[in-house]
C-alpha cells in the first residue's frame, strides 16, 4: 500500500494497526471471519470504477462485457453450490437484502413472523427498533424458557393465531441446529412463505455440517462472510416462482448499481467455498465451538442451551458475578475478541446484557484446534475472574499474542 501511504499516512496507519490487531488477537465474533489473499484482491480491485445499473445483459449503462460475465459466474457459482433455482448477488449486506424479500413479497402491514432479537433472533427480522417491525406487523416467537430452543408446538400455536405471511428461520445467536423441515410444515399450514436466513451458517450448511434448507424454503438469504468467508456483501435465493418479484425488489426497489469489486470477490468466495478443503474446515469449525463450549463448561460457565451444534458459544455470565459489557471489555484487553449479547429472558438491558457470544470462524480459519481452544478457554476463565486486573490481562494478552504468531491469519502478511 505504497501509494496509499504516501497520499494518507494517517488511514495507511490505521489499516496497518488494524492489521496488527487482526494478527495479535484471538478474534472469536462469529461473524468475523479471515478472506483469502485472492479475496481481498478482488475487493480492492478496479471493479469499484464500475457503475452497473441493471442485470447482465439488460444494463443501463454500456461498457458491461466485463462485469456481465463476472456476475454470471458469480450467479452460477451460487446455484451450483446451494443448488437453487435462481440467485441474486447484487444485495449490499445482509439487512437490505431482507428488506428486499419484504418488499417482494409482502404488502405493508402483512405479518413477519421470526425469533425475537433478545432470544437470538436478527434485527431484521421483525424487531421493533427495525424498520421491518414498524413497516410490516410483527409477531416473535421465542425460545423455551429451561431449554433454550424453540418450541414447535408454541410456534405452531402462534403460526396458527397471526396468520403470518413469512415466516422467518434463522438467528444471529441461535447455538443450535435449525429445524428447516419442520418451520416448512408449519408454513405450509397456515399458508405462509418461509424464509431462511442462514448468514450465519451458510459455510455450514454448503460444508455439510448442517441440515439444508433447499428442500424447504422458499426464499434463502444470507450474508457472504461469516462462515462463508467472503466479502462483506450478500445473496438471495430462491424457487422459480419469486425469482422476478425478488430480482425487481433488489433492482429498482431498494439499490443503484451493484458493487461490482464485491460481486467479483463473491464468485471468487464462492469457488473456495466448493472445494474439499472447506468442508474440511466447516467440519473443524464445528468440532472447535464444541471442544471450547466444553472447556468453558468443565470451567463452571453457564451456556445457553447447555452447549452447541454449531460455530457459536452463547454464554450467561450471571453466576461469574459479571456482567456481558465489563466481560467483552475484559477480555478484549487480555487480546480475546468477542462481543456482549443478551440471553434468553435477560433481566439486563440490551447494552448492559448479561452474556457474551463466542464463535470459531476466524480462528479454525487460523488452523487453531483443539488444543488451541482449551487454551483459549483457560484465557477465558482467567480474564473473567481477573476482569479488574490490568497487568493480569496485560499478561494474558502477551500470551495469546505469542500463540496467534504460531499460527498466520490468512490473507495478512505480516512484516
Amino acid at each position: 500500500m505504497d501509494e496509499l501511504k504516501r497520499t494518507d499516512p494517517e488511514i495507511y496507519q490505521l489499516i496497518k494497526d488494524e492489521e496488527r490487531y487482526e494478527i495479535d488477537s484471538v478474534r472469536l465474533i462469529p461473524s468475523e471471519n479471515y478472506v483469502s489473499k485472492a479475496v481481498l484482491e478482488a475487493t480492492g480491485s478496479i471493479l469499484t470504477n464500475k457503475y452497473s445499473e441493471g442485470y447482465p445483459g439488460r444494463r443501463y449503462y454500456e461498457g458491461q462485457r466485463y462485469v456481465d460475465q463476472i456476475e454470471m459466474i458469480a450467479i452460477d457459482r451460487a446455484r451450483a453450490l446451494f443448488k437453487v433455482d435462481h440467485a441474486n448477488v447484487q444485495p449490499y449486506s445482509g439487512s437490505p437484502a431482507n428488506l428486499a424479500v419484504y418488499f417482494a413479497l409482502l404488502k405493508p402491514g402483512d405479518t413477519i413472523m421470526g425469533l425475537s432479537l433478545p432470544h437470538g433472533g436478527h434485527l431484521t427480522h421483525g424487531w421493533q427498533a427495525s424498520i421491518t417491525g414498524t413497516f410490516w406487523r410483527s409477531a416473535q416467537y421465542v425460545v423455551d424458557r429451561e431449554s433454550h430452543v424453540v418450541d414447535f408446538d408454541k410456534i405452531r400455536e402462534m403460526a396458527r393465531a397471526e396468520r403470518p405471511k413469512i415466516i422467518v428461520t434463522g438467528g444471529t445467536a441461535y447455538p443450535r441446529l435449525w429445524d428447516f423441515k419442520s418451520f416448512s410444515e408449519v408454513a405450509k399450514e397456515v399458508g405462509a412463505i418461509l424464509l431462511a436466513d442462514i448468514s450465519h451458517i451458510a459455510g455450514l450448511i454448503v460444508g455439510g455440517v448442517h441440515p439444508d434448507p433447499v428442500p424447504y424454503a422458499d426464499v434463502i438469504m444470507t450474508t457472504t462472510h461469516k462462515t462463508l468467508r467472503g466479502p462483506r456483501g450478500a445473496m438471495i435465493m430462491c424457487r422459480n416462482e419469486y425469482a422476478e418479484a425478488i430480482d425487481k425488489a433488489v433492482f429498482p426497489g431498494l439499490q443503484g448499481g451493484p458493487h461490482n469489486h464485491t460481486t467479483a470477490a463473491i464468485a471468487v468466495a464462492l469457488k473456495e467455498a466448493s472445494t474439499p478443503e472447506f468442508k474440511a474446515y466447516a467440519k473443524k469449525m464445528v468440532s472447535n465451538a464444541k471442544t471450547l463450549a466444553d472447556e468453558l463448561l468443565a470451567r463452571g460457565f453457564s451456556l445457553v442451551s447447555g452447549g452447541t451444534d454449531n460455530h457459536l458459544i452463547l454464554v450467561d455470565l450471571t453466576n461469574k458475578k459479571v456482567i456481558g459489557t465489563k466481560g467483552a471489555k475484559a477480555l478484549d484487553a487480555a487480546g480475546i475478541v468477542c462481543n456482549k449479547n443478551t440471553v434468553p429472558y435477560d433481566p439486563r438491558k440490551p447494552f448492559s446484557p448479561s452474556g457474551l457470544r463466542f464463535g470459531t470462524p476466524a480462528v479454525t480459519s487460523r488452523g487453531m484446534g483443539d488444543a488451541e481452544m482449551r487454551q483459549i478457554g483457560k484465557w477465558i476463565d482467567e480474564a473473567i475472574a481477573h476482569a479488574n486486573d490490568e497487568a493480569a490481562l496485560k499478561r494474558i494478552a502477551a500470551e495469546v499474542t505469542e500463540m496467534c504468531r504460531r499460527f498466520p491469519a490468512p490473507g495478512i502478511t505480516l512484516n
